[in-house]
């Protein structure tokens, strides 16, 4: 009697080797494709992010450029205890925190409120033009914006004290100012970033169930009412979002702005972390210094991130 070939069925035959296969190589091959379109991305943040990180290192060696971080002599934590104990540490704290809470303060309700007002625009055409003199802003350079803000604020040829000077009024050093340097930073911030900003919470909106307000409208709902029970509760998560990120940023204050727009004569009110480490780390040369306090300011960015989510996770449940 001749055997007879069992052949398997090519669809079996698929089934068998992929159950065979561990569950992560299976998800792999099933999914190579998309895979391979975010491969540039993640080899980008591979290399550039989670590579220097190797860095980190320097912040307890006395570094030593000539022989390298495999060579430099290890000193443990000198330089946080040296950082923490030198005499600009507290004012540094203080500007830093203070900047970063009056931009946060100052600075989230406006995205919002022009979200909320570009929203209730019924003419299109005037809206886009709001939004891209909104946007506009955001593509310019912190020097750019430096050169706009002195041309209105300068002391001697700027175009608000011309006007003060035309009343009667004494020119006001604004760009100089203590008192006023620090309002000059937060509005110009907003003013940067305000249709930028907007743009998260119109796709907020966007996305609240227009049946919501059509039911609303039947109920004889008028506007500032369907804003306060519709349109605020559909945002809040997004907002409470974008407040527990920009808490985590919270020893940022914002380097490039103030570099760009800082002297010597602001200082006491202005001068921040990053720029006391641009200027030990890259001025003096002390990177080891300078590599401690960035490691301390992510280590704080870190806890501060966590602990806001969770906070808000207690007020929203929609928090991931």
């Amino acid at each position: 009697m001749e055997a007879r070939e069992i052949s398997t069925p090519p669809g079996e035959a698929v089934r068998s080797i992929s159950r065979k296969r561990p569950a992560w190589l299976a998800s792999l091959v099933k999914y190579r494709y998309r895979y391979l379109m975010i491969a540039p991305g993640l080899l980008y943040v591979l290399l550039f992010k989670y590579g220097p990180m190797y860095g980190i290192i320097v912040a307890f060696q006395n570094y030593n450029g000539f022989k390298g971080i495999g060579g430099s002599e290890w000193v443990g934590f000198k330089w946080f205890i040296e950082f923490f104990n030198g005499p600009d540490f507290w004012k540094l704290m203080r500007n830093t925190i203070t900047i970063s809470l009056m931009k946060i303060g100052f600075g989230m309700v406006p995205d919002m409120a022009i979200a909320i007002l570009l929203n209730e625009v019924r003419r299109s055409w005037f809206k886009r033009i709001v939004q891209s003199f909104t946007y506009m802003p955001h593509f310019l350079s912190w020097i750019i914006i430096y050169g706009i803000v002195l041309a209105f604020l300068s002391t001697s040829s700027g175009l608000v004290n011309h006007w003060i000077k035309d009343f009667g009024g004494d020119p006001i050093p604004f760009l100089t100012s203590n008192d006023w340097f620090r309002w000059i930073l937060v509005l110009s911030d907003i003013w940067k970033d305000l249709g930028w900003g907007a743009i998260i919470y119109l796709a907020a909106i966007a996305a609240i169930d227009p049946q919501l307000y059509e039911a609303a409208v039947m109920d004889g709902a008028g506007k500032a009412k369907q804003l306060w029970h519709i349109t605020l509760p559909g945002i809040r998560s997004v907002f409470i979002l974008m407040l527990t990120l920009r808490l985590g940023t919270v020893l940022d204050a914002g380097f490039t702005q103030i570099f760009a727009m800082y002297n010597a004569l602001v200082y006491d009110s202005v001068d921040i972390i990053d720029t006391w480490v641009y200027r030990a780390g890259i001025v003096q040369n002390k990177v080891s210094l300078a590599t401690a306090v960035g490691l301390f300011k992510s280590v704080v960015g870190l806890i501060l991130v966590v602990t806001t989510n969770r906070i808000a996770k207690k007020f929203d449940s929609q928090i991931w």
